[in-house]
C-alpha cells in the first residue's frame, strides 16, 4: 500500500502554516501584511516583565539571519499605528537586528482579548515566571470581572492551580523576588505560605536559599514552627513563656540551626531543647554552629 504521508515542508513553513490556519479560525481577522516596526507598540497587557538577555540575543541572531519565520499578531490604532497581541520577543529582536519592516497578522481584538491571548501564549510557551502568571491571574480577575473559575477555563488550568498561583501574591516582595529569579520554587514559596509572620517567610526563604533545602525539607521546618505550645499552668498561674513566645523561641532556633528544633517545658519550668540532624554531615555544621558562640 503506497504511504499518503505528505513530504516535509521544512520547520519554518510548517510553522507559518500552522499559525496562518490557527487565526484564519478565528473571528476578526483582517489580513497579512508587512509593517514599518516605528509604527508597532507594545502590548500594555504583556504579561511578561522580564525577558531573558540570552535567549533574546539568540532570536537576534536568527532574525539577522534568516529574518522572522513567525508573523507578529497585531491590532490597527488610531493614527496609523498598531499594536502587539503577540510576538513581543519577536517584535524586540527585530527592533535590535535592525529591521524597518516585520511580517504580522492584523486583526480585531479588545482589550480582554488582548490580555487573555497574551497571557496564554505565554503560558503555553512556559515563559512566564510564577509571579507574572500570578498577577496576569490577578489582572484578569480585578480589570474584567472574571471569577476564578472563568479565568481557569480561559487558560485552560485547573480551578486549584489558579488559586494556588495567586496566593503567591500574599509572599513578602523579597520573597517574590527570589522565585522570580528562581532561586526558590514554586514549592518551596507554598510551603512559606502556611507561616504566619512575614519575617519568618523571609528568614526561611534566605536560609532555602543559603542551604539549598529541598521543599520536603522546607515542609518540616515550617510545621515545625508552626506547631505551637500549649499553656503551661501551676497552681493557677500561668508560666514566665507564653504559647507564643515557645514558638517564636522555636521558630528563631530553627532558623538559627537551619534543622528542626523542638522546644517543650512541663508546668514546673523545666523542659527540654532537641536539635535533629540527618546525616553526619549535618551534626558537624550544628557542632560548627555551637562553636561560633562560645567565641
Amino acid at each position: 500500500m503506497a504511504s499518503t504521508k505528505k513530504p516535509a515542508l521544512g520547520r519554518g513553513l510548517n510553522a507559518l502554516i500552522a499559525d496562518a490556519k490557527e487565526i484564519q479560525e478565528n473571528s476578526g481577522v483582517l489580513h497579512f501584511k508587512e509593517v514599518e516596526i516605528e509604527k508597532v507598540e507594545a502590548n500594555p497587557y504583556q504579561p511578561r516583565t522580564h525577558f531573558e538577555e540570552s535567549a533574546l540575543a539568540e532570536l537576534v541572531a536568527s532574525i539577522k539571519k534568516l529574518g522572522i519565520v513567525q508573523p507578529l499578531t497585531l491590532r490597527k490604532q488610531p493614527g496609523d499605528k498598531y499594536q502587539i497581541i503577540s510576538g513581543e520577543r519577536r517584535f524586540r529582536a527585530s527592533k535590535i537586528a535592525g529591521l524597518t519592516m516585520v511580517p504580522a497578522y492584523l486583526r480585531e481584538a479588545g482589550d480582554e482579548e488582548m490580555l487573555e491571548m497574551a497571557l496564554v501564549e505565554n503560558i503555553q510557551r512556559e515563559n512566564l515566571d510564577p509571579i507574572e502568571v500570578a498577577l496576569s491571574y490577578q489582572r484578569l480577575i480585578e480589570e474584567f470581572t472574571l471569577t476564578q473559575e472563568q479565568v481557569s477555563e480561559r487558560v485552560g488550568k485547573n480551578r486549584s492551580t489558579v488559586t494556588n498561583m495567586i496566593r503567591l501574591l500574599k509572599l513578602p516582595a523579597g520573597v517574590q523576588l527570589l522565585l522570580q529569579k528562581g532561586d526558590i520554587q514554586t514549592g518551596h514559596a507554598r510551603a512559606l505560605l502556611s507561616l504566619q509572620d512575614d519575617k519568618e517567610k523571609e528568614m526561611l526563604a534566605e536560609q532555602i536559599v543559603k542551604y539549598d533545602f529541598s521543599v520536603r525539607k522546607v515542609e518540616e521546618i515550617v510545621k515545625e514552627l508552626n506547631s505551637g505550645e500549649k499553656t503551661a499552668v501551676q497552681s493557677g498561674k500561668t508560666m514566665a513563656r507564653t504559647p507564643k513566645e515557645f514558638k517564636e523561641l522555636k521558630s528563631a532556633l530553627s532558623l538559627a540551626f537551619n534543622t528542626k528544633v523542638g522546644v517543650s517545658c512541663t508546668p514546673k519550668g523545666n523542659g527540654k531543647i532537641t536539635i535533629n540532624f540527618e546525616s553526619e554531615t549535618e551534626l558537624e555544621r550544628i557542632l560548627g554552629i555551637l562553636d561560633k558562640t562560645k567565641s
